[in-house]
């Protein structure tokens, strides 16, 4: 078929607006050529854009909104409402089918014609409020944003910084006339098509804020940057605010973009960030149960283990669980007895797909996104924490546990509960690396003067030094129970190096005095075992050896520390008459030559001994 009629509809509607409009024309003239010769075929406009030169096609273009532009500026607005909607659908469509190339100039007039079409849309359709029930409007909102998306995306190569400041400038403006309350002011059921029109468009704003710090974050000046920050706080305040989480695809995919791009903002701080943590980790921590809270697949308590381990840390030796030989990865809470002759999968995907999370069922979509939203959290808390560790250690009572770390409590989740029972591999994996990034650095240091009270009820106040203790107890007990039950190589690896940075940081000598003799006990039982689910069981068990010499060299050693090797050399268990104990362990895998990773870590020990 033909393209020459469509390009023939195009040049003449154009041709004869450009003649028309010369003089500057009255508003009302505008108005009624816009609609009579281009709004009026919109749909066959856009078909005939691909088959024309992208450069007329600009040109066009730039006419359309210029004249935009000229007629934004009345205080009377109503006239222009229903022109700028259809208007908006067709540089959408023009856009998206037309690869168009813009200079310096051209992106200039471009912005501010986006920028006068969407205060009027949004702005003064009703006196400085969201256009309330005009579902149409907000579409239209949405399309100028994926517009300008678009056209900056065909020339982001060329862009300047100053463009990109101005795109962000632009951007964090459409997001603050949705600040507030009127966010969810649409939500109840008779205006959820309403809300649901609002999150899209905040989901691209974000998405453009992201894309920005892509391109440029490193070169931002500080002021753009504090300025972006602010305006990120009040959104997630406003969603804190809720307490409870939406559970929606269009509303999970808003929190996706608001979190990825709070996490693009905060990989690289500008500015003093402290006014704004304890705000920021409040409402993070609300998303660490998304998804999860109404979920029968999802979290559970590890009551097969639990009753044997105690809620406290008065017991760690933990027993072993039965492992799942077979079948694909499964976190604790979802694994099952054994089941004979079932035929043996890789332990896990290790696809970034979506679907690499699932557990070898089908794909759940919806529980992806609440996954991709509880990830995209659990990163923005480790920015937090990265960007200044020493002042973050204040935060901990909100992000760990204090006491029944074990027992999972659908609404008071923390970071090791993520790590111990989430069901997707990947969100318990930033959980771990997050509680790594908590441990290390100079956090270490302001744990020293943390100290456990036993299990007696504080009062009203409780010192950050005693909650501090109360949080190092329960880190150790998960971390030992993830030891003892994980069977996937990458978590099992992550669970040893935690344990690393808690017998590096923690002051024992502060503790319950049975403590490192149970950490010493515990690991040594899982060397016992050998890793026989592990593929490489020789990192695993050198890891284990690693962390074994780390809690025979903490000093000042604990008396029953002592009093266990003392034990053990009583009755001679390293000379033969007893093949088993600590010290035992140690000699022999230090002569394991057919392994020199084991070897090494087991002959550090005995050299240091």
């Amino acid at each position: 078929m033909s393209s020459a009629p469509a390009a023939r509809s195009w040049r003449t509607a154009f041709l004869t607006l450009r003649d028309e409009s010369l003089g500057s024309p009255p508003r009302a003239t505008v108005l009624r050529l816009l609609s009579q010769l281009v709004l009026s075929q919109s749909d066959s406009l856009i078909a005939a854009a691909p088959e024309l030169p992208p450069d007329e096609v600009l040109s066009d273009l730039m006419l359309l909104m210029e004249l935009a532009r000229s007629i934004s500026y009345s205080e009377c607005t109503e006239d222009v409402i229903q022109p700028f909607t259809k208007l908006s659908h067709l540089i959408h469509g023009v856009t998206h089918c037309s690869f168009l190339k813009l200079n310096s100039a051209s992106w200039a007039v471009l912005l501010d014609s986006f920028k006068r079409i969407l205060h009027v849309l949004i702005v003064k359709s009703k006196g400085e409020c969201l256009p309330t029930g005009n579902a149409a409007v907000i579409k239209a909102a949405k399309q100028c944003l994926e517009s300008l998306r678009r056209l900056f995306v065909l020339c982001q190569t060329a862009a300047s910084m100053s463009e990109n400041e101005q795109l962000l400038k632009f951007t964090l403006q459409v997001v603050g006339y949705f600040q507030g309350e009127s966010i969810y002011s649409f939500y109840p059921s008779e205006n959820h098509t309403i809300f649901g029109g609002v999150c899209e468009v905040l989901t691209v704003a974000f998405s453009m804020i992201g894309e920005v710090y892509l391109r440029a974050g490193s070169s931002l000046s500080v002021d753009i940057s504090q300025s972006t920050i602010e305006v990120l706080r009040k959104v997630m305040d406003v969603v804190a605010s809720q307490n409870l989480l939406l559970e929606d695809n269009i509303i999970a995919m808003f929190y996706i973009e608001l979190l990825h791009c709070l996490h693009l903002v905060l990989t690289e701080p500008k500015g003093y960030l402290a006014e704004h943590v304890a705000g920021l980790v409040a409402a993070l921590r609300i998303f660490l149960r998304y998804g999860l809270v109404n979920k029968s697949h999802g979290m559970n308590q590890a009551t097969n283990h639990t009753k044997e381990v105690g809620s406290t840390s008065q017991n760690l030796q933990v027993e072993v669980s039965n492992r799942s030989r077979n079948g694909p990865y499964r976190p604790p809470h979802l694994r099952k007895n054994i089941v004979e002759n079932r035929p043996c999968k890789d332990e896990f995907i290790s696809s970034d797909s979506d679907s690499s999370d699932n557990d070898g069922t089908m794909v759940d979509t919806r529980g992806v996104k609440f996954a991709k939203a509880r990830l995209a959290a659990i990163l923005c808390i480790q920015d937090l924490c990265r960007a200044d560790p020493k002042l973050f250690t204040a935060q901990w009572t909100m992000l760990l546990p204090s006491n029944d770390v074990l027992q999972h409590r659908k609404y008071d989740i923390t970071l090791m509960s993520c790590l111990l029972f989430d069901p997707h591999l990947k969100v318990r994996i930033a959980a771990g690396s997050t509680i790594m990034a908590l441990l290390n650095g100079p956090a270490s240091v302001s744990l020293q003067v943390a100290e456990y009270r036993g299990q007696s009820k504080c009062g009203s106040f409780t010192a950050l030094s005693v909650s501090l203790g109360h949080i190092l107890m329960q880190l150790h007990l998960g971390t030992l129970y993830l030891i003892k039950h994980e069977t996937n190589s990458r978590l099992l690896a992550l669970a040893f190096k935690i344990l690393t940075l808690l017998l590096s940081s923690t002051p024992y000598s502060r503790m319950s005095g049975d403590l490192l003799s149970k950490v010493i006990s515990s690991v040594q039982a899982t060397i016992d075992e050998g890793f026989p689910f592990q593929s490489d069981r020789n990192s695993s068990l050198a890891d284990a050896l690693n962390c074994l010499t780390m809690a025979l060299s903490v000093s000042p050693s604990s008396t029953c520390v002592n009093n266990m090797l003392l034990g053990e050399m009583s009755t001679g268990s390293f000379e033969g008459q007893q093949r088993s104990g600590v010290l035992n362990s140690l000699f022999r895998y230090s002569e394991q030559l057919s392994s020199p990773l084991i070897s090494l870590e087991a002959f550090q020990f005995v050299v240091g001994s």
